[in-house]
């Protein structure tokens, strides 16, 4: 099993990345929150890796943080998520607003991930409940439970101004990586000040 690369971007999109190992070129499939965390190309990256074994293939799975990593395993044990729909939930949620979506049964957090329905959202609840406590958070994130209370609000009423969550969603965590003492106002104003620049 292949659990962790080190080697050089020779080329990156926000779903695939091509690194050279020692001359060997491995394609890994990523997520968007490794690919917001990855450096330029031509530059050394390491990431964690999961490789997984079919008749007709071998994909490789990379993730920036083991956090990430561990998150990718408990939700390939889920009935119905396979690990394509596993990287599309880590692109659309961080591991921490995750846990807290599964711990506080919030199923419209869930849903709002693209690729999630609401069967699938309640199944991840009910299965993930008592396994996501063992997936530790690096702190390296700096965004503490209230920040998320916080920004899943700001978030809200962006969307509800009729701006695309995607969009809202990114704008709003690197306002709070930059300043994660923003109140919720300053939050949504600075993100409307970023959205309409």
């Amino acid at each position: 099993m292949i659990g962790y690369l080190t080697g050089k971007i020779i080329s990156k999109k926000p779903t695939q990345v091509l690194l050279d190992v020692n001359g060997v070129g491995y394609i890994v499939n990523i997520s968007v929150n490794t690919f917001d965390k990855l450096t330029e190309e031509n530059s050394t990256t390491s990431l964690y890796t999961y490789l997984s074994v079919r008749e007709d293939a071998l994909t490789l799975y990379g993730f920036y943080t083991s956090s990430e990593k561990e998150l990718f395993e408990i939700l390939i044990s889920v009935n119905g998520v396979g690990p394509k729909l596993a990287l599309g939930i880590l692109s659309g949620i961080n591991v921490d607003e995750f846990k807290n979506a599964v711990t506080n049964n919030n199923i419209s957090r869930l849903v709002a991930i693209p690729g999630i329905g609401k069967k699938t959202a309640e199944r991840m609840i009910v299965e993930l409940r008592d396994k996501i406590n063992k997936v530790i958070v690096e702190s390296s994130s700096g965004l503490s439970g209230t920040t998320f209370t916080i920004k899943d609000d700001a978030v809200a009423a962006l969307i509800g101004l009729g701006y695309n969550q995607k969009t809202a969603e990114l704008t709003t965590r690197k306002l709070l990586e930059q300043n994660p003492s923003l109140s919720i106002e300053d939050l949504i104003k600075e993100s409307l000040k970023k959205l309409n620049s």
